[in-house]
This record gives C-alpha cells, structure tokens and sequence, in this order.
C-alpha cells in the first residue's frame, strides 16, 4: 500500500514528459509568449523543421531560429537538452498576434480565433494534420504523447480541456498521443473567459486596499491629534 501511494504521489508531482508540446501566454490583444518544446525528430515530422534527425549530428541553431522566425514572431531564445537519446529544442517566441499564427510556415497547421462574445471573450484553436516527414530510426517506442497548453490571462468560465480543470496559474492543457498527431488527428480547443485580466483586477484591488489604507491612516492622525489639542486646552 506504501509502495502503490508513493507511486501515484510521483506521478502527481513530477511533471509528464512530451514528445512536442506548446504552450500559448495568452494576452487580451492577441499578443503571447509560446513556449516550444519537442524533439528534433518530433520537429522534422511535425512541423518539417530542415534539421538532421540523427541522434549524433551536430544541432543547426540558425536552421531553427530561420524556420521559426516570420513577420509577427520573433524567436527570444533557443536551447537545447538530451533525453531518451534523442536531443530537445527549446523555444520561447514573442508573437504580436496570435490570429496570424497559420500565415506562418512553422504554425500553419494551427486556426485560430479569439473575440468578444457578450461579455466574455471567447478563444478558439483547432491543430490540424502535421506536414513534415517522419525521419527513420526516429527511436520512439509508441507510447510518446504530445501536448497543448493555454495560459490564460482572466478567468475562466468555460473550457473543453480532455482534463476538466484548470491547472496552477490558469493554465489548460490537451494531450494526445504522437501517433494520433502524425496521423493528423484534429485537436479542437475552446475556452471563454472574462474581459478584464486577472493581473488588471488584483492591481485595481490592491490600489483600493492602499486607498482605503491611506484614509484610515489619515483619520486615526485627525483623530490623535484632535484629542491632543484637546487635552493640551484642558491641562492649560
């Protein structure tokens, strides 16, 4: 039983290992940081990266940043890590719309969408079929898994995340299984939250706070001061 508890502590502490996955800072305007993770492999089958899949070939940084780069996106860092025996490629890229995702060659496989409905803005993505080819020898076993995240920046009040809830720091997440992926299983994702950001409604009740704070200082300073002048005429 202590054995059976550990492992499903694991497994709820020690974050999942993705073959690919994106994650999406959202902003209200469109705006986002997107966070790019996979393997080259993964990269050269997915999105059709000009990268040498073999595991011992030397890492091509201005092949990666050239192929991620367009108008409207701009690679701020590119690293690099091992595991499995395949070697990762880590992206951060600032993109100034995310609406214009699919005019770019990197992200063409990707719609989508995001406006206001009443008084909610709505976002919606769909990830259609990869376009690269799959390297031989790519060393997966079948059980690799891909994912989607979305930061948002308000709260939520709809999503069709597979999970059902939202995880530390607003974030969804869509996994699916890399072979799906390579077959060009659609994932659909939705999400509708709130107009005003969570960081514009914590600063707007903070500023409050320190307004309500400011004024109950200034009152208690009337007030013992008031009292003094009084107690001083009665002394006299």
């Amino acid at each position: 039983m202590a054995l059976a508890a550990a492992s499903i502590s694991c497994r709820s502490i020690l974050p999942a290992q993705y073959e690919y996955d994106e994650e999406i800072s959202l902003s209200l305007d469109g705006s986002a940081t997107m966070f790019v993770n996979g393997s080259v492999p993964a990269l050269v089958a997915l999105r059709g990266v000009p990268l040498d899949p073999r595991p011992a070939a030397p890492f091509d940084r201005e092949a990666v940043s050239q192929f991620f780069t367009s108008n409207g996106v701009h690679v701020a860092r590119i690293g690099t890590s091992r595991r499995n025996g395949r070697r990762f490629v880590h992206l951060r890229l600032e993109v100034s719309d995310v609406r214009r995702l699919q005019e770019t060659r990197a992200f063409s496989w990707e719609r989508i969408a995001l406006a206001h409905a009443g008084d909610q803005y709505v976002y919606k993505e769909t990830v259609g079929a990869p376009e690269g080819t799959v390297p031989p020898n790519a060393g997966w076993t079948g059980s690799e898994v891909v994912a989607f995240r979305l930061h948002l920046p308000a709260r939520i009040r709809y999503h069709n995340a597979p999970t059902r809830r939202v995880e530390r720091g607003n974030i969804l997440e869509w996994e699916q299984s890399l072979t799906d992926r390579l077959k060009g299983e659609p994932i659909h994702i939705e999400a509708r939250m709130d107009q005003d950001s969570i960081l514009y409604s914590t600063l707007t009740l903070f500023g409050l706070m320190a307004l309500l704070v400011a004024m109950t200082f200034t009152v208690i300073v009337w007030w013992v001061a008031r009292k003094g002048r009084r107690q001083t005429q009665a002394e006299r």
